[in-house]
């Protein structure tokens, strides 16, 4: 069967591969529908994702159907339509055990660590599998984007009593903003991009919106979109930008919390006592999700609470991935979420 590769850096081909053998030891054979496009897959075509091998299959965003499963999995039934967890966990490191599946000390993503899912069949374990009876394929592919911005809302834990600053409006950003909403915390949101900024206020609603000056009024403007007029008690970063994230803690109030979720393989400095210490900050990483954050998020986008009509703005063939994907890679193209449709001949 075909497979979409990254051979190396900037360097996207169709090979063929081996069709998987029948599952065994509690996994499932899925035929794969849809595949959305991550931030992870555009850094892993640029050579700049640090958990990144090549060659490497992508796709971790997936929409499939159970098509075949091992003797003794009874949690999804044959045509089953379900979202996949792509954090393949071992199950026995302290962190497993202490119910971090999300940052295994083993952890294997689709995708990333070991071939993803760009490919129509694929063997997955049956406990990596949340299945819906109402979503489609499409939707089924953005609910690992939405748990990762769940995850990181679910880390600085914000009232509704609190303002929330989030830095970066692309795709991660975004699912950020979709649960700081359903916290009922003041949402404002920060990008040097205006076309993103407007993106979030026609299609999310957000009045708060600020671009960045960088000659320090950056700060203030901020206080005057909080809803008490100070800094806000959150800020999470999601734009992967060193830079960004070592600036993101003179954003954050007194006793608040910073989260980065964006990823960057460059160094982060700030500094301690004027701004760390003195304001008795909590700064977290956010890696992945949980299983629960799955399941909430299917209930979620079923019972109508996320709408996520908004965010596929562009949709390909599997044919025509390796001429289309250096354009995703552009910002003036526009993409908020590109979804890969995986046809069989």
């Amino acid at each position: 069967m075909r497979a979409i590769q990254f051979e190396k850096p900037l360097h996207c081909k169709i090979v063929e591969v081996a069709s998987p053998p029948a599952p065994t030891d509690g996994q499932v054979l899925v035929r794969v529908h849809n595949v959305g496009v991550c931030g992870t897959d555009i850094s892993g075509f640029l050579g700049k994702m640090p958990f990144f091998s090549y060659p490497r299959i992508p796709g971790h965003e997936l929409g499939v159907e159970v098509l075949a499963r091992s003797k003794g999995v009874t949690s999804v039934q044959l045509g089953d339509r379900c979202s996949v967890e792509p954090y393949l966990n071992c199950q026995r490191c302290s962190a497993c055990r202490r119910g971090h599946s999300n940052c295994c000390e083993n952890n294997q993503t689709l995708g990333v660590h070991c071939d993803g899912g760009l490919q129509p069949y694929y063997l997955l374990p049956a406990r990596k599998l949340h299945v819906s009876q109402k979503l489609s394929f499409e939707q089924l592919a953005l609910v690992e984007t939405l748990a990762i911005g769940c995850h990181a809302v679910n880390r600085a834990n914000p009232t509704s009593q609190e303002s929330v600053l989030v830095i970066g409006a692309g795709p991660i950003g975004l699912s950020v903003i979709e649960f700081v909403k359903l916290s009922g915390a003041t949402t404002i949101v920060m990008d040097v991009n205006p076309q993103r900024l407007d993106f979030c206020t026609k299609a999310m609603g957000i009045t708060k919106t600020l671009v960045p000056k960088g000659d320090g009024s950056d700060e203030e403007a901020l206080k005057q979109l909080t809803h008490d007029g100070s800094w806000p008690a959150v800020v999470i970063d999601a734009t992967g930008s060193n830079k960004s994230m070592s600036n993101a803690l003179n954003y954050c109030g007194f006793a608040g919390r910073v989260v980065y979720v964006g990823i960057t393989q460059a160094e982060i400095t700030f500094p301690h006592a004027p701004v760390m210490h003195r304001r008795e900050m909590t700064l977290m990483a956010s890696r992945n999700a949980l299983p629960a954050d799955f399941t909430r998020i299917i209930k979620l986008i079923e019972d109508g609470q996320i709408d996520t009509r908004p965010w596929i703005t562009h949709r390909t063939s599997f044919e025509a991935v390796p001429d289309i994907f250096p354009s995703y890679t552009k910002p003036e193209t526009g993409v908020i979420k590109a979804m890969v449709q995986i046809d069989l001949p």
